[in-house]
């Protein structure tokens, strides 16, 4: 049996060698007129937070709501308003199907894993949550980095956020799907589709190439790769954990 073991192996470190040859050659620099903010530059704070096997991005309601206000953003304002009396919003994206009937890793099963990843056209969708607290202790046992955009970095993000969420009617508001998974949260209906080539990780990346970051689609497939990417190319890395026991608002 050593000979299987050692193929085994030397098939495993090949898949890695490739995994990192993909990775390196897709990987997207950052956009220096965007990021980062220069010395004393106004900036706008965002978290990308990591649950596992799912990221999303936390950012401040208000400033979200009056950038929105200003870009014409009509979809993600009205988002913004249905959470009036919170501080911050986390806002991720996912499979419908998926993302509504699996509320953690344990919940998830084979047939739905394979069919979310491997069926074409998926239908996707928002799911914004209203925090109280500051991201951190909100979530406290989260892998979470903070990243601190400029004033352009953040407007772009948010113009590529609002494209991702789907209009009805004339208004352009968003498609209300009912209440979401924890704490005082919704679904939006979003124009996306999901599949393996486009997880809720590359979501997360695009969110924040558009905001002028380095991003690497190869190795965001998973949220430790989006992080580690963060980390060696942006010099972002992840906060400690918080002393609050794990809860969600």
């Amino acid at each position: 049996m050593r000979w299987l073991a050692k193929w085994f192996g030397l098939g495993v470190l090949g898949f890695l060698v490739v995994l990192l040859i993909a990775g390196w050659l897709t990987a997207k620099p950052s956009d220096p007129v965007l990021w980062p903010p220069g010395a004393g530059a106004a900036v706008a704070e965002i978290y990308v937070v990591s649950h596992g096997y799912h990221a999303g991005i936390v950012v401040r309601r208000a400033s979200t709501e009056e950038f929105a206000g200003r870009q014409g953003n009509a979809a993600l304002l009205a988002v913004t308003k249905r959470f009036p009396s919170y501080q911050w919003i986390e806002i991720g994206w996912g499979d419908e199907g998926f993302y509504r009937s699996v509320p953690d890793v344990a919940s998830l099963t084979f047939t739905q894993a394979v069919r979310a990843l491997f069926r074409p056209g998926n239908h996707s969708v928002v799911h914004v949550v209203g925090l109280n607290v500051n991201p951190r202790e909100a979530f406290p046992k989260s892998d979470m980095v903070r990243v601190n955009l400029t004033a352009e970095g953040f407007s772009r993000m948010l113009e590529r956020l609002d494209a991702s969420i789907a209009r009805t009617g004339e208004g352009g508001g968003p498609e209300d799907l009912g209440v979401g998974l924890y704490g005082p949260s919704k679904f939006f209906r979003s124009v996306d589709t999901f599949s393996i080539f486009n997880v809720c990780n590359h979501w997360v990346a695009r969110l924040l190439a558009a905001a002028g970051l380095p991003t690497a689609p190869v190795l965001s497939t998973l949220p430790q790769g989006l992080l580690l990417d963060l980390k060696w190319r942006a010099g972002l890395h992840p906060l400690p954990q918080s002393k609050f026991d794990e809860k969600r608002p």
